[in-house]
């Protein structure tokens, strides 16, 4: 790590560090389903809680004035202590946006007086930058859907919201890793394009995920290696939609029998990647890079496996998005090692 980068690396795996526990908040908020707790978006002014009872009560009433209260939780004896619950893990997620927000622009604009930026390195920042202020729209995009007639996020937008913060947090990482690993060497071509194969259906994977956690598909089909009553394509794949585009993207069956089809793709490239690296003279990262790739995949499958078979339970479903996050960002060095 050479010093006069030293400085910008430690900010830039900080914003790596706090976009990880942004999406772990993001994980419990889904699945206490406190995401559409706060019905409104300001920049300044929610940014801490209600501080008085009254205000409390003024906050819950205007909840009720929306479809998850009105829909939902009036049926379930649900009282002010029970909002506190969760309008606290949804302002606490967005509370954790803004320290990103801040943690990315302040240390940016100090290092742009001082010059500390190569002209490569601060075109990539803007880029980051960019796509922090798209994610926090995101956000909003993703919570307004459900705050209108139907008290559920639309899965498409929770999934793009998800997958953009995982995808956020691997270029942040991946531009550190070019500050970290300044020399170039010539990439290990076979082994690059398995990587990115992989790299691309571990995406597609975790856009699957997101589908799976906004259709609550995860409560069905409860059963592994097969689905529901020994089938590999359950027939309510077929009859849920009218046509396959709308079953493998709309449709609870669908969209499960997709993610854990995937999961076989995901570990088979992985896999590959594996054997085929036995064939190369590795150094030290790369080696290290693959073989944590091979362990934190095998442990993500069996986390899925044991997510759908226990019905989703809070710590198993946050466990398995947490381990998403690993893989993720162990693919984003792997790649980054046999490309440089």
């Amino acid at each position: 790590m050479k010093n006069k980068n030293k400085a910008v690396i430690i900010w830039l795996l900080s914003g790596c560090l706090l976009l990880f526990i942004m999406v772990v908040v993001g994980g419990i908020t889904r699945l206490t389903n406190s995401g559409l707790s706060m019905t409104d978006w300001h920049l300044v002014t929610d940014t801490f809680p209600p501080l008085t009872e009254e205000k409390w009560s003024q906050t819950f009433e205007e909840y009720k004035k929306f479809p998850e209260y009105q829909k939902i939780n009036i049926h379930n004896d649900f009282q002010l202590d029970d909002y506190k619950f969760i309008y606290f893990w949804e302002w606490f997620h967005r509370f954790i946006g803004r320290i990103i927000g801040l943690v990315f622009l302040i240390p940016f604009v100090y290092f742009l007086i001082k010059k500390r930026l190569s002209s490569e390195t601060l075109k990539k920042c803007v880029v980051l930058l960019g796509m922090g202020a798209f994610q926090g729209f995101l956000g909003w995009f993703m919570v307004r859907s459900g705050l209108i007639d139907n008290p559920d996020v639309s899965h498409f937008r929770l999934s793009l919201h998800l997958t953009f913060a995982f995808i956020t947090f691997a270029y942040t990482l991946w531009v550190a890793l070019d500050l970290i690993f300044p020399e170039r060497k010539n990439a290990i071509v076979s082994l690059q394009n398995i990587a990115r194969f992989s790299l691309f259906f571990l995406l597609i994977q975790i856009i699957y995920g997101g589908f799976v956690a906004g259709l609550n598909a995860g409560l069905i089909h409860n059963h592994w290696p097969m689905m529901s009553d020994g089938q590999f394509l359950h027939e309510s794949v077929i009859l849920e939609k009218d046509s396959w585009l709308l079953r493998l993207t709309e449709g609870k069956s669908g969209v499960q029998f997709v993610h854990r089809t995937l999961a076989y793709v995901v570990v088979g490239f992985i896999l590959l990647l594996a054997f085929k690296s036995y064939k190369f003279d590795l150094n030290k990262d790369q080696k290290s890079g693959i073989n944590a790739l091979v362990i934190i995949v095998v442990a993500q499958f069996g986390l899925g496996v044991f997510t759908l078979l226990y019905s989703v339970p809070l710590w198993l479903g946050l466990t398995h998005q947490i381990m998403a996050f690993f893989l993720l960002a162990t693919m984003t060095y792997t790649l980054h090692r046999l490309s440089k």
